[in-house]
């Protein structure tokens, strides 16, 4: 890999996405152990929430996440101005605009992917949340709606929204069908067009341009950094927690540390948390894709999952788990 590109793009070549219900603030502190050069991002939040919601829990922050953004959703630029301040006096060091989710909840409230259709309102969101906040905003975006299928109207959305201040665009370089198919389906169905992004950072070098959408293993995360800013990655790092540890060391260096030797790194934490009051499973829910594909894997997971919500469970059940990974006689 460029020695120079490494240097100049470290802070966003690697990161993993927002994700409903998964990327909290448990999470996010597990990925920082495998990766630490990785950018993180919350779960997207809606700016009302922000605004006159639990902050301690929306916006849980451990000191070891940075770098990490807040992922925000809304449609109304007053309000997500404010909110973009408040993330910013929280610690958050990027706050980035979801033009992406086509969900049916999100569409309802007029946010998500369908504000692709409006790109002088994202503009204005994104001019009113440079202005009251100072951290960087980015937005996260689809190719387009639908059927919509034309380079140049996406293009078009990148300028106006570019020209009101954004430096940075993470493209799930795929459509977003607003009727018909599933926020899964979305996640699944419509073609992958990674050359449209491709073609954003040739066209616009000026711009930071990530792509995101079906990055499964090392050499297609890799292999994006010769066209793009970097790669940022959603269920694989979740599902296959372990390559994003791969990825961290390929790309900035380090020793590859085992499963069991990045697991047991996250035990003071851990502990801390049982302390406050936190029920085990609200931690090792994440954990549990460690050992895919490896010998103890699937024993791993079951003791996970069948104590971690039993009064008492303490380390001691993770070391149970651990174990079974080490042990000849069981099977993956």
């Amino acid at each position: 890999m460029n020695k120079q590109y490494n240097q100049r793009h470290s802070e966003i070549m690697l990161s993993v996405a927002p994700m409903m219900d998964w990327t909290d603030t448990h999470c996010r502190v597990f990925h920082r152990t495998l990766a630490p050069h990785a950018r993180l991002y919350t779960e997207m939040v809606h700016a009302n929430a922000v605004i006159h919601g639990d902050r301690t829990r929306l916006l849980a922050l451990d000191p070891v996440e940075h770098p990490v953004a807040l992922q925000l959703g809304g449609s109304e630029p007053e309000l997500l101005a404010q909110a973009a301040r408040i993330g910013a006096e929280h610690g958050f060091d990027e706050i980035n605009l979801n033009c992406g989710c086509p969900s049916d909840r999100v569409q309802a409230g007029r946010f998500g992917a369908c504000l692709m259709r409006e790109p002088a309102l994202v503009a204005d969101s994104v001019a009113a949340m440079i202005a009251a906040c100072d951290v960087p905003v980015t937005v996260k975006c689809r190719l387009g709606v639908d059927d919509d299928h034309d380079f140049g109207r996406f293009l078009a959305f990148i300028d106006t929204v570019a020209d009101a201040g954004c430096r940075m665009f993470v493209v799930h370089a795929r459509n977003a069908w607003l009727q018909g198919l599933s926020p899964k389906e979305n996640r699944e169905v419509p073609p992958l067009r990674y050359d449209w992004a491709y073609a954003l950072k040739r066209d616009r070098p000026g711009l930071q341009v990530i792509v995101n959408g079906g990055i499964a293993t090392d050499d297609e995360a890799t292999k994006h950094l010769d066209h793009v800013d970097g790669a940022m990655l959603g269920r694989a790092a979740y599902h296959d927690p372990y390559l994003l540890h791969r990825l961290d060391v390929a790309w900035f260096g380090g020793a590859l540390r085992t499963r069991g030797e990045l697991l047991r790194a996250l035990r003071p934490y851990i502990e801390d948390q049982l302390a406050r009051g936190v029920f085990l499973k609200h931690i090792t829910r994440h954990l549990l894709g460690l050992f895919a594909g490896e010998r103890g894997g699937r024993a791993f997971r079951q003791v996970l999952s069948e104590g971690a919500h039993k009064p008492g469970a303490d380390w001691s059940l993770i070391e149970q788990a651990l174990a079974l990974t080490q042990s000849p006689a069981v099977a993956a």
